[in-house]
């Protein structure tokens, strides 16, 4: 097969610093003490809990429910106890807590019972819900349920497996591909028969030659369908656009997706958890995280979800100057603000900064419109104009510029002479606008409720004059039939109205139907009494009728 390579507008060479870790092989991480399993796995979406404190459970066992769309599964990681089901740090810039189950192990590491899946004997929705089940989503940061990504696949030509591994530093999937490229190739031929893709191309930084060569070994008895393709340094080539740019020549637009060109992108880590679950049956609950910075050990380790970083840390033994965190690279990664947050499933690396390696930025500077950012962005963007306009919070007018096709890849703010943070005007920009549109989405079902209300209000309404009319007109017909006419009146009639008429109307015919008193043997007084009271009754009942319409 002949492959071509293309390019991509934009981009950086930022120092790979990848010998530092890249020489280890994986090791596996040791149990921790506890485990903290975050319900939330992603932005997308929260897992419903399924266990209480005092709970077994084993190493596989369900303990979330992925709820909607984007939802998947979460499982425990190891076997042991629930201990407690509470707020913990998040892997997010912000510390923010999300509910957590938290497990303390009980060092025997027992599976579930786990079966693989046979394809030959399920459909396609089948597979796709095991993969949910399963709790397979991407391993390469952003955490997007592979499920989704497949079931939206349709009239797929080419799969990419993007083996990049662009951002300095980390180096987890270099090492999967030179140690497990068999297990990844095989994920990566699940995906193509879950997809009915065509072709399979695999595309790794050339600054790996050890992968490279790794997975063209093994990719070697595969046929034609699949190729190992080298692709040039230059950060960020493991973007997803950018990668189906260099790999197949289709330049996505702004606004869409590789899946309506043909085209759909899986990390290798991804492809590996896929083989795990449909051959083994098994979850997803470990990943290989980096550890490298300033460490005595930097290295690669198999890490159980739910690990702490605190107690990771101590693989790697951080130096003495060690003054802050990052968790992923330095280009896309966030500043750790606990060491208690836990490793979850997009974790990929963790780095120990001191101020010798990563020196404190300096002040910042106003923008100079030099367009040196502009020509490094990835995503042909403006970069100094999305800057203006969410500096100035005019986030309308960002949305004008195409604020959310940033990737937040770094480049801008990499060459940025004033030392603008400018992705970070772009994250605040964004979640203004999503905190925004959820109370407009609030407002709009507060007014969708009310005008409801007043609806079944209204309905109500017109129900109970409906049943008023037609108990009158019930009541007249019966008087009719009895020989009473109710006095007709000159105004609409009031089904109210009509009522008590009809009542009055009744009650004068009882009245009349009374046999009257007998008063024979009273004396005088009584008699003139009682006559005095029967023609006081009977005037106040004619006032009565005449008031009646």
């Amino acid at each position: 097969m002949i492959n071509r390579l293309f390019g991509f507008k934009g981009g950086v060479k930022p120092e790979s610093h990848k010998d530092e870790s890249s020489g280890a092989p994986i090791q596996k991480a040791p149990l921790p003490k506890r485990l903290v399993i975050p319900l939330r796995q992603s932005i997308r979406s929260t897992a419903r809990c399924l266990v209480e404190p005092g709970q077994k459970v084993l190493k596989g066992e369900h303990i979330g429910e992925g709820e909607g769309g984007l939802g998947t599964s979460v499982h425990a990681s190891t076997s042991g106890t629930v201990v407690e089901i509470a707020p913990y740090p998040m892997a997010h810039a912000s510390g923010l807590e999300t509910l957590s189950v938290v497990i303390e192990p009980d060092g025997e590491d027992r599976w579930i019972d786990h079966t693989p899946l046979d394809l030959r004997t399920v459909s396609r929705e089948e597979a796709l819900a095991w993969l949910r089940g399963c709790g397979i989503v991407g391993m390469g940061g952003a955490g997007f349920p592979t499920h989704v990504k497949l079931g939206g696949g349709r009239g797929i030509d080419t799969l990419v497996i993007n083996g990049a591994e662009c951002e300095p530093w980390i180096t987890c999937d270099d090492r999967l591909m030179r140690e497990r490229a068999p297990e990844v190739l095989s994920g990566a031929m699940i995906l193509r028969e879950l997809i009915g893709a065509k072709q399979v191309r695999v595309g790794i930084e050339d600054n790996k030659p050890e992968a490279i060569a790794a997975m063209q070994a093994a990719a070697s008895g595969l046929g034609d369908a699949v190729a190992v393709v080298p692709v040039p340094t230059l950060y960020p080539a493991g973007g997803e656009k950018q990668l189906i740019r260099v790999l197949t020549g289709v330049e996505i637009p702004q606004g869409k997706l590789g899946t309506d060109f043909g085209v759909q992108c899986f990390n290798v880590g991804t492809a590996h958890a896929v083989h795990r679950a449909i051959r083994f049956g098994e979850p997803l609950v470990s990943r290989v995280v980096t550890l490298t910075g300033n460490v005595a050990r930097p290295g690669n380790y198999e890490v159980l979800l739910g690990t702490q970083v605190a107690e990771l840390l101590q693989l790697a033994g951080p130096k003495a100057d060690t003054d802050r965190y990052l968790m992923g690279g330095p280009m896309m990664g966030t500043e750790l603000q606990s060491l208690s947050v836990p490793v979850t499933k997009g974790t990929n690396c963790i780095i120990s900064a001191s101020p010798a390696l990563f020196p404190p930025p300096p002040p910042e500077l106003p923008c100079i419109r030099c367009g040196a950012c502009a020509r490094a962005c990835p995503a042909e963007l403006q970069p100094f104009e999305l800057y203006w306009f969410s500096r100035a919070k005019n986030f309308g007018k960002a949305q004008e510029y195409h604020l959310f096709d940033c990737i937040e890849c770094g480049c801008c703010a990499f060459v940025c002479p004033s030392r603008i943070p400018l992705v970070d005007y772009y994250r605040f920009a964004k979640g203004e606008i999503w905190a925004r549109e959820r109370e407009r989405q609030a407002s709009d079902l507060a007014r969708e409720r009310f005008e409801f209300r007043n609806f079944r209000q209204e309905r109500e309404k017109e129900e109970k004059a409906a049943k008023l009319a037609a108990k009158a007109a019930e009541t007249r017909a019966k008087l009719t039939e009895s020989g009473e006419t109710p006095a007709p009146s000159a105004e609409p009639e009031d089904p109210k109205k009509a009522l008590v008429a009809a009542a009055l109307a009744r009650a004068k015919q009882q009245q009349a139907a009374v046999t009257p008193r007998n008063t024979d043997g009273l004396n005088a007084d009584v008699q003139a009494e009682i006559a005095d009271i029967d023609a006081r009754r009977e005037k106040l009942n004619q006032q009565d009728a005449d008031k009646a319409p």
